[in-house]
């Protein structure tokens, strides 16, 4: 500890076959409203014997001596002060193979993406004030070199919320961004930064007639850019020093019926039963942009195309009202792991624990079933010329609908979204995302999360299923991974806990990851085991054993880390 308000924890772990690992975090809280926390992980890496990447094809590869070692570093910062608020959010991460084979977390070790990001905002009387500063990267492979790189340096937003027109009914906002940018991969580089303008105001008209809800929406867009994406057959373009404009004419009519709803006579399972059905339409169009294969990729700002469609979505809610006092089961056991599992509200990363269970008085009345289905009509199905076919196409539009691509020619209908949620009481929890092909006939994605706990026992699981387009139509992408943990305790419970966590790629056919621990907790201290499995490619395919031993209010000793515990 330096003083009462920040410590600095610094040390090294030493692999026997592989070498020193120096690690640190720094961390200060100068004033409530602030705090820097500041980490450190390094490997030093001797190399591992693995077959040469380079060996032509055909021929058996000879063992080469591959170096893994690497740095990241984390920094979180946040501080606010009179009616500013300052945020730090920076990684840095030397190479992807070292995140690949040294993270000790399945998830992070396999995200392939870099986000860093620095920026000061100021809010006052619906105005906001912004400067950004961020550098995003995503490691295509494990190649050296192969990653996209987008600089935001720096970005000026000024923005607002609705503003009343004098005493008339109508309302006013706006959005003007200015940015310098930058973007580099393999085959494409812009060169020096790339200044873009973006200015975006618009009136709007909110009625509400006989319980029906209309908004009527009508803005222009002007964006500047310094360069312009050029063609070039033997790559995706090149960026050429000639400025280009993008305006475009924007006008929408959103749509909302009064909501249908029916109460239930008697009860049921102890409850009085609600169904409340909350259809909704909306109609956009917009028109002007013709220049969409010359612009400029960097963020969702730039995939802006004209669109002439209807979005129409149904919600049903499902209403619970206990009649009874509720039973509460209060018992310590573990948290749930997806939806009713979140982090508390804390910014401070050290301050964030996983949720514990509500033993508070239950409400009166819970949503039991959430069912919202949405869908797009084009009526422009080639969104003014912007499609080509045959290739993955992705607009401002589709995103809006789903994260999923799925145009890969003119098309009316757009996939049917279904969210589907239950949480019957506070330790059940489940969730079913469904993307359907209608024109197709095929699930483009479907993820589905489980948890329940009954007392000490937790069962939780999950399944993702994506079939994306590739860069033509006919390379398509397939994804398919379970995930599945038992858990029985807590991590303070007295006496036994364990738990275990498997994932398993479906497409594949083998277990990526597995980890089992178990706890056993006196009044005086505790011990921990764990063995953890890893079986990413080449990279890395590897048994682990932890351990750690703990002493109440004093500490622990051993690798098996708080962030890592299952429980």
């Amino acid at each position: 500890m330096i003083n009462r308000t920040m410590d600095l924890l610094a040390g090294a772990e030493y692999f026997s076959k592989r070498g020193w690992a120096p690690q640190g975090e720094f961390r200060a809280r100068p004033s409530e409203r602030s705090f820097v926390d500041l980490n450190f992980f390094s490997v030093f890496d001797r190399g591992i014997l693995q077959p040469d990447p380079n060996a032509p094809p055909n021929t058996t590869p000879q063992l080469v001596n591959v170096d893994q070692g690497g740095t990241n570093v984390r920094l979180d910062a946040e501080s606010s002060f009179h009616n500013f608020r300052a945020v730090a959010n920076v990684d840095y991460l030397s190479s992807y193979v070292f995140r690949l084979a040294f993270n000790e977390v399945f998830t992070a070790a396999v995200n392939s993406e870099v986000k860093s990001q620095a920026f000061l905002t100021n809010t006052t009387n619906g105005y906001s004030y912004n400067i950004l500063t961020q550098r995003y990267q995503n490691f295509e492979s494990t190649t050296k070199g192969d990653v996209i790189t987008i600089l935001h340096a720096p970005t000026i937003d000024l923005s607002s919320v609705e503003h009343q027109i004098g005493t008339s009914p109508f309302y006013w906002a706006y959005d003007v961004v200015g940015d310098g940018l930058s973007r580099s991969e393999p085959s494409f580089n812009t060169g020096r930064l790339i200044g873009r303008f973006d200015f975006y105001p618009r009136i709007s008209l909110p009625l509400l007639v006989r319980g029906w809800s209309l908004r009527a929406l009508v803005g222009a867009r002007d964006t500047l850019y310094t360069k312009q994406l050029a063609a070039n057959p033997a790559s995706v373009g090149v960026a050429v020093d000639d400025p280009i404009n993008r305006r475009d004419l924007e006008g929408s009519l959103e749509i909302r019926p009064p909501a249908i709803e029916k109460v239930f006579d008697g009860e049921f399972l102890g409850r009085k039963w609600k169904h409340v059905i909350e259809p909704g339409a909306t109609y956009r169009y917009v028109t002007g942009i013709n220049n969409f294969d010359r612009i400029l990729r960097f963020d969702a700002r730039d995939i802006a195309s004209d669109t002439n469609e209807v979005e129409y979505a149904v919600v049903n809610r499902l209403y619970a009202k206990r009649l009874t006092p509720a039973k509460k089961d209060c018992d310590a056991g573990m948290p749930l792991l997806t939806a009713a599992g979140r982090p508390n509200e804390s910014r401070v990363p050290w301050n964030q624990e996983p949720a514990e269970p509500d033993c508070s008085e239950q409400p009166a009345v819970r949503e039991v079933v959430t069912w919202e289905l949405a869908q797009k009509y084009f009526i422009d199905p080639t969104f003014g010329g912007a499609l080509v076919p045959g290739a993955r196409n992705v607009f401002t539009t589709t995103v809006d609908l789903t994260g999923i691509a799925f145009l890969t020619e003119a098309r009316r209908l757009s996939p049917l979204l279904s969210r589907l949620r239950f949480q019957t009481t506070e330790r059940t929890s489940a969730e079913w995302d469904l993307d359907y092909d209608i024109k197709k006939g095929r699930i483009n994605s479907s993820t589905a999360l489980l948890d329940y706990r009954l007392g000490p026992f937790t069962i939780g699981g999950g399944d993702a299923f994506l079939r994306l387009p590739g860069e033509t139509s006919t390379d398509t992408q397939l994804f398919n991974q379970f995930r599945v943990l038992l858990g029985y305790g807590a991590t303070n419970k007295r006496g036994m806990s364990a738990a275990a966590n498997v994932g398993f790629d479906a497409n594949q056919g083998f277990l990526q990851y597995a980890s089992a621990q178990t706890t056993y907790n006196w009044d005086c201290c505790g011990f921990s085991v764990e063995y953890r499995r890893f079986a990413l490619g080449q990279v890395r395919n590897e048994n682990q054993f932890r351990f750690t031993f703990a002493l109440a209010n004093i500490g622990s000793f051993g690798n098996l880390g708080r962030k890592e515990r299952l429980f």
